[in-house]
């Protein structure tokens, strides 16, 4: 779709109050989407092999902005011991001097080990062992390329491939 030029100014206001948190070598992309007349904000912040991203969806494309960059501010508060080492330094403290109730930090992880065989697949039997595993994703080893890969379930239904570089 054409983005009106006023709406990218907008956006690229938006943005910039994240300048407080990353370097120079930070990428933002921005998708602008139509569904079913609803509009839809993607936004993907790329920082030092680090992604934020926040998808939104409203009525107007204003709206759905607001709550996006509202929803990577969230996220950055929320994890923001753990990033402290990757962000910009002092960036952090600009967030100790406002009010920071809201945002309650997330407690360590706590993680489950699994370990399983890699038996080479097509991405079809990964999709297909996903399903009957009742899992959201699945990790595999692509049986033509010999690498790793990872389906998963989209939130539109269909399904996604990540594959190694």
């Amino acid at each position: 779709m054409t983005v009106r030029e006023s709406l990218k100014e907008l956006i690229e206001k938006k943005l910039a109050k994240f300048d407080k948190f990353f370097g120079e070598d930070t990428e933002a992309f921005v998708t602008c989407k139509v569904r079913k007349g609803d509009k839809i904000i993607e936004i993907t912040v790329t920082y030092g092999g680090t992604l934020f991203r926040s998808e939104e969806e409203s009525e107007t494309f204003m709206t759905a902005l607001d709550r996006a960059t509202e929803g990577l501010e969230r996220q950055i508060r929320k994890n923001k011991t753990r990033l402290e080492k990757k962000v910009k330094g002092g960036a952090f403290s600009i967030i100790e001097a406002e009010d920071d109730d809201e945002y309650e930090e997330e407690a360590e992880f706590n993680i489950r080990v699994k370990s399983f065989p890699f038996k080479p697949m097509t991405p079809e039997e990964a999709i297909l062992q996903m399903n009957l595993l009742g899992h959201s994703f699945f990790v595999f080893n692509d049986a033509e390329t010999h690498k790793v890969g990872v389906v998963y379930k989209r939130k539109d239904g269909d399904y996604g491939l990540i594959i190694e570089e």
